[in-house]
């Protein structure tokens, strides 16, 4: 990307409730500004007190957040980046708190309150629509080649030994519009199993905070006796790793995030079906777009290659956001 030229570095806040698949997407974000421009990031940590918690956005005040929170007050930012239901009683309000210096920048669709916001950086599956909102594939994320590169050393010794096509398996888990039981988990391990064996490569194995214990066991026992590694959950996450070093890779429907993600390596990404708990929706319309783009295939059995242009969508992002606070 070409940089922007800035007159002095943007303070940028990324504020999220601290999970890491919620902070993540600020961050990313932020990240990718700063990749154009220079700026400083800080991240802040809110929670609202329990009594308060349940509360309707309308009614909570900065006075309502947990003191552990990290502070919310002046300086304020040049940028506010945020993400997720807790932050939004803040973000609806940090425009007039920061005498209107504060852009504010909010990911998901929010849901409430949406003309509030400078931007909505939306994922165009959710299908949102309005003039301050910016759609792209997926959600904003931190995976980068460049970071990629850099955290794959750390993995090198374990997965370099291992032959090629060296196959990267990413396993979601039980969500509102999925389910992965273990029957279900033991036959999508026979059908990687039967790929992975044909090519004569190995496996780099991991699963998701969601991965029930049930699918866990039935996987694992399926696949234990193919070359590679099924990471346990110990020791450092070699995600990056086996994204680095894959060949191809594997991935199960039920995450829009995973797949998006996987889509930004470039790499061929087999689609693992997932028992569905309800029709089409704005999983179909995710992976009819990664599809339409040459990113994503179905796992037929085989492991074919082909190519495409890596998906770049948290830089385009970034880019926008940073045009739309020129404009302003």
């Amino acid at each position: 990307m070409t940089p922007i030229p800035s007159p002095s570095p943007l303070s940028i806040w990324v504020v999220s409730d601290g999970r890491a698949g919620i902070e993540n997407q600020a961050l990313g974000l932020a990240e990718a500004v700063k990749r154009l421009t220079p700026a400083e990031i800080t991240i802040k940590h809110i929670r609202w007190r329990p009594v308060f918690d349940r509360l309707p956005s309308a009614l909570k005040t900065a006075a309502m957040l947990d003191p552990a929170s990290d502070p919310i007050a002046a300086p304020w930012p040049d940028l506010w980046i945020a993400t997720g239901r807790a932050t939004l009683p803040l973000s609806t309000r940090v425009k007039t708190w920061s005498a209107g210096k504060t852009f504010v920048v909010q990911t998901q669709d929010p849901r409430w309150a949406n003309h509030r916001y400078d931007m909505i950086i939306a994922p165009a599956h959710d299908g949102l629509s309005g003039d301050n909102v910016f759609e792209i594939t997926g959600s904003p994320h931190r995976i980068t080649a460049e970071r990629i590169a850099e955290v794959a050393p750390a993995f090198a010794d374990r997965i370099a030994p291992l032959p090629h096509p060296r196959v990267a398996v990413l396993i979601g888990g039980k969500s509102k519009a999925f389910d992965l039981p273990a029957e279900h988990a033991a036959d999508l391990a026979d059908r990687i199993a039967a790929a992975v064996r044909a090519s004569g490569g190995s496996l780099m194995l991991t699963f998701s905070r969601r991965t029930p214990e049930t699918a866990k066991a039935a996987l694992a026992a399926r696949l234990s006796d193919l070359p590679g590694w099924i990471w346990d959950g110990s020791g450092d996450n070699p995600l990056f790793g086996f994204l680095h070093f894959a060949d191809h890779i594997l991935v199960t429907e039920d995450s829009a995030n995973m797949a998006a993600e996987a889509a930004s390596t470039g790499k061929p990404v087999h689609i693992l079906p997932m028992i569905p708990l309800k029709s089409g929706g704005k999983f179909a319309r995710l992976h009819d777009d990664l599809q339409s783009r040459g990113a994503t295939r179905p796992l037929d059995g085989t492991l074919d290659s082909w190519t495409y242009e890596a998906l770049a969508e948290t830089d385009r992002a970034a880019r926008a956001v940073l045009e739309a606070m020129r404009a302003r």
